[in-house]
């Protein structure tokens, strides 16, 4: 197996459109050779652990309600041609993700991290859930087979706090700027939210280094 190292924000839309063009190269590859791991990368490290109100946040970063509402379109349009459905005026918060990140790792610890990932992104993009709050992470913990009590009981305290403090900082001093990355094997880049079709030949070339081919 090889390594696809995810640097991946669960507030980015562009992750969950980076995300629907990997996942379906996988699913056309069938066999595929990556074994994922998705690492933090914090968009909005000042946010207030409690979040801020969704609307007045996005009028101030686009400079605007008529921009911040052409921001929001230009992202639906985005995610339908990757076959996806946000609601994103459901979204009431921006959440702090560092709680979110915490439960990432914990759910790798547990080998759930994907299907965390993907609960993640549907609770903010199309059920408007604050997945800044420990109660709603804890019930996406539950829906994929984690302990929500230990998880509640992890998120009231202190841990991994500094992992993934570190682990975002480290995403930056290897020259992650954005997110999504991709880093195939350690070495290899993939910035952006990219086509099925480039993971096609991506996966169709490193099968063929393995001496297999993909199905």
């Amino acid at each position: 197996m090889v390594t696809l190292d995810i640097f991946s924000d669960p507030v980015c839309p562009w992750c969950l459109i980076g995300k629907a063009g990997l996942d379906r190269a996988l699913e056309r590859a069938g066999d595929h050779p990556f074994r994922v791991r998705w690492l933090p990368f914090m968009l909005h490290p000042d946010l207030p652990r409690e979040g801020v109100d969704f609307g007045a946040w996005l009028e101030t970063r686009f400079g605007g309600r008529a921009k911040a509402a052409r921001a929001l379109t230009d992202v639906e349009a985005k995610a339908a041609e990757a076959g996806l459905s946000l609601d994103l005026t459901r979204i009431a918060r921006m959440p702090n993700t560092m709680d979110a990140h915490r439960l990432i790792h914990w759910a790798g610890i547990d080998g759930c991290q994907t299907p965390v990932v993907e609960a993640l992104f549907r609770a903010h993009f199309s059920e408007g859930r604050d997945i800044g709050q420990a109660e709603v992470l804890a019930d996406i913990a539950d829906g994929a087979g984690m302990d929500a009590a230990v998880v509640l009981r992890l998120l009231s305290g202190d841990a991994d706090l500094d992992q993934i403090r570190e682990g975002d900082r480290a995403a930056r001093a290897m020259g992650v700027t954005a997110v999504p990355t991709f880093v195939v094997a350690g070495a290899h880049a993939v910035p952006g939210a990219q086509p099925p079709e480039l993971w096609d030949r991506v996966i169709a070339e490193i099968t063929a280094q393995l001496g297999g081919t993909a199905e």
